[in-house]
């Protein structure tokens, strides 16, 4: 049943720069909308019911987060607080170094010496894994090595005039790299005949050995042939250069190292799930962070205060040595692929962990740079966000799903490039040539490889690649701006990654919406069509201004359920959310590699006037990140120079 309306314009407020605004019309053409049934929201996770705080004080948490996030928006009369220019001289080291740690190197494995090196017998394609895993390889120190080093290594250098930097497998804001791993291992030959607890140092593709851990730990709570990756963020890093926004980026590089892993690990029939039950506590005792830091973020209002806590004044600039610490995020359980039936015990598990606090911990920090800007917002946020310990009677069972194929719709059109050279040879495109367009089916392709269901007939449980290794239901969607997809009308579309949202989305946007399957699109794709126009100038003025969010094929709006999301799970989702569109966004970067094109992420953006297109009032639904799609401008003034050995900068 079909009601057809015109939206004959939207005026939005575009300033041309701060002190002049203009409106530009957008013309709409017709608009129908279709009615759709959908189950009710998902329930609760044990996330917010875990917390030992009353639900006073998770309220205050839940409000710091909202609060952090509203003032964090950009506007068209201003920008979000941040340096009003970039202090070189200060720029933080994008190198973490422990400091009298031992360094034990890795094997340098490049994929075009795959039928010498790698631990398979033939490396998988990239497009192959979407559909299944290869059998699983033995942890070794030639496996873990791979892993790595298409995970998180560096995979060039750049260099231009007098300017030389490093790139990496795993993409960053600003190239900055606030992210830093660690791996929790049983004894791996030729690197440690004991559990132990290591950092990786991405640019020597080594490991610092900083801790001895008990025997029994890995045999007690996980299966044989696995091991855990551990991430924390260094906020100052993205803070330097992006002032208050910095704590979004940082957990959009979250996402992005997730994928990374979870990609690397699939090429070595690895499977990988986050660990979530695990509180802020275990993940700093596991990680052996806390100790001696000697940095407490601003005291939160809250009626069960931590007497730890210091304040800090706002915008306090001087030698601040102690806010490059290290925030733990999340730890990954990396486990031979097929394995399923075991069961973490939380409970359990956390006492061990506790004991870690209580062992050797080798190295100093390096200091990152000479001064420093505390932006106390951040600090602020990053404590209301901290995830307490889900145990006990609270404890929700850790589940491994079957893993789920994604959808094919047109898999011939990638490159017949394996997910080695896919994962390395990525790179973030910097300027959109205005000209390559994608076919249709092409862009159903990518889409497919979108959904976090995979080929299932309904979307919302992440059970498909790279998504599985996230532990709740999708709450990220797309509003994609289409510009150049042969085939397929120019206009406003949304892919709907979990249709327990779908009737709240189609009721919360624009009434005009025609919310139409577009023709050619596979049945099981929830992609729809909201209204056609040409969109290239408006999504280039939503992109802060960025010609390159109208020059690609496509670009996008990260869309997520926020407040619900929030209400119903705790403040610690918030950063989850990021983590989440992380994940999507890596899952772009590649897909458009494999497709002989590019991609990058879009960080800046004027957050109320996308809601406003969109219809959103609330905030029920708030984007969270924007990327673009299509055929790059190659700078040919750049040179590129290998990852290994790199020059002897710290760039």
């Amino acid at each position: 049943m079909h009601a057809t309306s015109i939206l004959s314009c939207t005026r939005l407020p575009l300033p041309i720069n701060h002190h002049q605004r203009y409106s530009i019309i957008i013309n709409m053409s017709h608009f129908s909308s279709s009615s759709s049934s959908s189950s009710s929201s998902s329930s609760p996770s044990a996330m917010a019911s875990s917390s030992n705080s009353s639900s006073e004080d998770q309220n205050l948490l839940i409000e710091q987060v909202v609060k952090y996030h509203n003032q964090t928006k950009h506007e068209f009369t201003k920008y979000a607080r941040g340096p009003h220019g970039l202090d070189w001289a200060n720029q933080p080291s994008p190198f973490r170094r422990y400091i009298s740690c031992p360094l034990i190197p890795l094997q340098h494995l490049p994929p075009e010496d795959d039928q010498k090196y790698t631990p398979s017998s033939s490396a998988p394609t990239y497009s192959s894994l979407f559909l299944s895993l290869p059998p699983p390889n033995p942890v070794s120190i030639s496996s873990i090595s791979q892993f790595f080093y298409d995970s998180l290594a560096l995979s060039a250098w750049k260099t231009t005039g007098f300017s030389t930097w490093s790139l990496r497998v795993n993409p960053s804001s600003g190239n900055l790299h606030p992210t830093e791993a660690y791996l929790i291992s049983p004894p791996i030959g030729s690197l440690s005949a004991t559990p132990f607890v290591a950092h990786y140092a991405p640019k020597e593709h080594g490991l610092e050995i900083r801790a001895q851990i008990p025997s029994g730990f890995f045999g007690r709570y996980f299966p044989v042939n696995s091991f855990l990756v551990g991430f924390s963020s260094i906020f100052w890093r993205e803070a330097w250069k992006y002032g208050e926004r910095a704590f979004r980026y940082c957990n959009h590089d979250i996402g992005h190292a997730i994928a990374a892993v979870a990609f690397a690990a699939a090429g070595l029939g690895w499977d990988v799930k986050m660990l979530d039950g695990l509180g802020y506590t275990e993940l700093e005792n596991l990680m052996g962070m806390g100790m001696g830091v000697g940095f407490f973020p601003p005291q939160l209002n809250t009626p069960t205060p931590n007497p730890n806590h210091r304040p800090v004044k706002k915008k306090n600039k001087g030698k601040f040595p102690e806010i490059e610490f290290e925030h733990p995020d999340c730890v990954l359980l990396v486990f031979p692929s097929g394995i399923q039936g075991f069961d973490v015990d939380y409970t359990s598990l956390s006492s061990a962990i506790s004991e870690f606090s209580k062992i050797e911990w080798k190295g100093k920090p390096n200091v990152l740079s000479k001064e420093h800007v505390i932006w106390d917002i951040i600090y602020t946020t990053a404590e209301a966000t901290k995830k307490p310990l889900v145990a006990g009677e609270e404890e929700e069972a850790f589940t491994v799903d079957p893993f789920q194929s994604s959808g094919i719709c047109r898999e011939g059109s990638y490159k017949a490039l394996t997910v080695r050279e896919v994962v390395r040879k990525r790179r973030s495109a910097v300027d959109m040539d205005g000209e390559t367009a994608m076919s249709k089916d092409t862009f159903y392709q990518m889409m497919l490889h979108c959904l976090p269901s995979g080929s299932q007939k309904k979307q919302g449980k992440q059970l498909a690649l790279p998504f599985r290794a996230l532990s709740w239901d999708s709450e990220v969607h797309a509003a994609l701006f289409v510009h150049r997809v042969s085939g397929l009308p120019k206009g406003l579309y949304f892919l709907v990654r979990n249709e327990d949202h779908f009737e709240g989305l189609r009721k919360g946007t624009r009434p005009e919406f025609s919310w139409r399957k577009p023709e050619g699109c596979p049945d099981h794709l929830p992609l729809y069509e909201l209204a056609t126009g040409d969109f290239r100038e408006l999504s280039k003025r939503l992109s802060c201004h960025q010609d390159i969010a109208g020059d690609g094929c496509f670009s996008l709006g990260m869309v997520a359920r926020f407040e619900p999301a929030l209400h119903n799970k705790g403040a610690a989702m918030y950063p989850r959310l990021f983590w989440e569109t992380g994940v999507l966004g890596q899952v772009l970067y590649l897909e458009a590699h494999a497709l002989g094109i590019s991609a990058t992420g879009i960080g800046c953006f004027f957050d109320d006037p996308v809601h406003e297109i969109l219809g959103l009032n609330g905030s029920d639904y708030q984007s969270l990140y924007h990327f673009t799609v299509g055929g790059p401008v190659i700078d040919k003034r750049i040179m590129s120079l290998p990852a290994y050995p790199g020059p002897a900068i710290d760039a």
